[in-house]
């Protein structure tokens, strides 16, 4: 017995050994394979792991399937995925890259599947949406939006709290010809009280969309509507109908101007001397 003591004892390091080498080949088996690269960044951003783990992104970090991409307050950021397509997160948005595959050569293997949470994009279609237009797909709240070599915006508001929907609701009104934020006069010559709180400035809630380049179909269970490049979209609910609003309703996206270097203008300068060919399909 005594002989073999020293060969369990040499026995304990490789134990060691052989258990960090599983739990390295179990953390690699647990990463998604890589999406994208983040190439434009204004401000923190954070990528939630598939694992539950949070980790800061910078300037060349790699984005993998599963991440869920957050920006703060202020952030922009460029993400151009592996093909060559870019997708741009406004500030306060949070966007699940639920699979992204794409191989030069193996076209029947593509699949784009996103969700936005909340906020807002601007998405600029790349080879994949090219040649498999039906295999691309952004979920949001309201809508799921298929594209195919188009540029454009889009930005979900959320209905605000039950709590304050019904503080707002029980609010006096104004009455017609009103000034927002101006109480009215009670007409007896004393001075007015104090303002009345109003709903916060931007746009109501609802999915927001602006066309900059091709053409859409906006469809849910309420209707369907086409949309051509210089319009605007709105849809309230997941059952209401889309419509078209006469001007940009409040979308704010203003990246810094390196964002905008090769990639499409703002919002509010949309093109409109493309094509009317339907090229864009929000389901």
């Amino acid at each position: 017995m005594k002989n073999l003591q020293p060969n369990l004892i040499a026995t304990k390091p490789m134990r060691g050994l052989l258990m960090l080498a599983l739990w390295a080949l179990s953390a690699l088996a647990l990463a998604g394979p890589v999406a994208g690269t983040v190439t434009q960044l204004s401000g923190p951003l954070l990528a939630k792991k598939a694992n539950g783990s949070t980790k800061i992104l910078s300037l060349k970090s790699e984005v993998e399937n599963g991440d869920t991409l957050v920006t703060e307050k202020n952030t922009y950021a460029m993400v151009k995925m592996i093909d060559n397509s870019t997708l741009t997160l406004r500030p306060g948005s949070a966007l699940t890259i639920e699979n992204f595959s794409f191989d030069d050569g193996k076209p029947d293997g593509d699949e784009a599947k996103f969700n936005l949470v909340k906020g807002g994009l601007r998405s600029v279609t790349g080879l994949l949406g090219k040649r498999s237009k039906e295999k691309f797909a952004l979920k949001t709240p309201v809508a799921t939006i298929g594209i195919r070599g188009t540029t454009f915006i889009v930005n979900y508001t959320p209905p605000p709290p039950p709590g304050a929907a019904a503080l707002l609701g029980g609010l006096p009104s104004a009455g017609a010809g009103a000034v927002p934020g101006v109480p009215p006069s009670s007409g007896s010559g004393k001075a007015p009280g104090p303002a009345v709180p109003l709903a916060p400035p931007g746009p109501p809630p609802g999915l927001h969309i602006a066309v900059q380049d091709g053409a859409i179909v906006v469809g849910n269970p309420g209707g369907s509507l086409g949309f051509s490049a210089g319009q605007f979209g709105y849809v309230p609910s997941p059952t209401a109908p889309p419509v078209v609003v006469p001007a940009n309703p409040g979308i704010q996206f203003t990246p810094p101007p390196a964002f905008n270097a090769s990639t499409a203008p703002g919002a509010g300068a949309a093109s409109s001397g493309k094509s009317g060919t339907v090229d864009c399909e929000v389901r």
